[in-house]
């Protein structure tokens, strides 16, 4: 086995142990729960997992999905977490190996994960991840080679301001509340990880992908256009979108529009 197969297995079984973690994170957070206390245990019975009953992926299999005290079915959304995450952790070291880099885009990934499955459950993102997030991510931006304190801050201002725009002008023109402020903390906690440039194209896709998407299920579940559709995930996929293609995304429609033009 080599070296680097080595530690892609390692990161990737690494970032499915953090996700068991992140798991604690999505049940507790929405209810104001500590996420350390009390020890992971059964929601329908109260029966403490044991360490060979929390062993991320394999111990969902080998359970057949049901609680080993009670029998209770555990939710598809465990092990679905602990391997997007071990995924995301796996691409992450492929793209950027052992660096600064990897570290804190792997802190920024795990966090849109929770933000994620909350946002889709609970219609909210935690402040307590997006505010946090935003600090660490403009103190990150001192570490990162190529990668400046003021492209944060900007991208901060940007991803924020862009949004609180919006969500002013839609509600002066509708007299309706349109845009959560977590979504404009979101995208100010981006900007803050990714920097000002990636703001414009996060907004693109998101709104892009949650339009079709958002359509789409309003026309499956016969739904009006008041349904309440939650936009952190689609934000989320932009933001991971420019993190592993964006660049080369932007190049190809720049390299594409100048073609036609010629």
């Amino acid at each position: 086995m080599t070296l680097h197969l080595y530690f892609s297995i390692l990161s990737f079984i690494f970032g499915a142990v953090v996700g068991s973690f992140l798991n604690v994170c999505i049940c507790r957070m929405p209810h104001d729960e500590s996420v350390v206390t009390p020890p992971s245990h059964c929601p329908a019975c109260n029966y403490r997992i044991r360490w060979y009953d929390n062993i991320p992926l394999i111990s969902y299999l080998l359970l057949r999905g049901k609680c080993r005290g009670c029998g209770s079915h555990i939710s598809l959304q465990y092990p679905l977490v602990e391997l997007l995450n071990g995924l995301l952790t796996l691409a992450l070291f492929l793209r950027f190996g052992l660096s600064i880099p990897f570290a804190v885009l792997f802190l920024f990934s795990s966090a849109l994960v929770v933000i994620t499955f909350i946002d889709i459950e609970h219609q909210i993102i935690p402040d307590e991840i997006s505010l946090s997030g935003i600090v660490l991510g403009f103190a990150a931006s001192f570490f990162i080679p190529g990668f400046s304190w003021l492209n944060s801050l900007l991208g901060i201002l940007l991803g924020g301001g862009s949004l609180l725009f919006v969500a002013y002008a839609y509600q002066w023109l509708t007299k309706k509340e349109g845009m959560g402020g977590g979504d404009i903390k979101l995208l100010a906690m981006m900007g803050a990880f990714l920097g000002w440039k990636a703001i414009p194209f996060i907004i693109f896709t998101s709104s892009l992908t949650g339009s079709v998407l958002g359509i789409s299920i309003m026309l499956l579940q016969k739904k009006d256009s008041k349904l309440a559709i939650p936009f952190g995930p689609y934000l989320a996929f932009g933001a991971l979108l420019y993190v592993f293609y964006g660049p080369r995304l932007i190049h190809w429609y720049l390299t594409l529009g100048a073609f036609g033009k010629g």
